[in-house]
């Protein structure tokens, strides 16, 4: 399955384990992560060369082309906001992810779009759980 995984870069990277653990559990299960590099601790260094317009663009044709988008939500970040509403507007699967006791946007708890779920977990290893469980559905 063709996944894009959305993380915060800009708006911090305090949860950079958090999503490099996802993304290294879905390539493990053989899914094709069009995002893999974000997970990386050097993608602010690296993302520093590529110009906004090339991130755009890139970014927009990985969401059209993925069959699901995995949002981990944490970290507040206006990229990953935008990410998931394209994906919702072509009617992809989007499944967003967070921390227990961390504060999200209503606008995402709220969302009642029949192809997105949101999803609170207590730990990394119940997250890798249910992401492996809810693609098993999907398939």
């Amino acid at each position: 399955m063709n996944i894009y995984f959305s993380c915060s870069i800009t708006g911090g990277r305090q949860d950079q384990m958090t999503y490099a653990a996802i993304v290294d559990t879905l390539i493990e299960k053989g899914h094709t992560v069009l995002t893999a590099h974000l997970a990386s601790k050097d993608i602010m260094k690296a993302e520093q060369v590529v110009d906004p317009n090339e991130v755009y663009e890139r970014d927009m044709s990985w969401v059209a082309a993925c069959d699901v988008l995995i949002a981990e939500v944490s970290t507040p970040s206006h990229g990953v906001g935008y990410e998931i509403a394209r994906a919702i507007s072509l009617k992809k699967d989007v499944l967003c992810c967070y921390a227990q006791g961390k504060r999200v946007s209503k606008i995402l708890t709220g969302n009642t779009e029949e192809n997105c779920s949101i999803y609170q977990y207590p730990s990394a290893d119940e997250l890798l759980n249910f992401i492996d469980t809810y693609l098993m559905k999907m398939r």
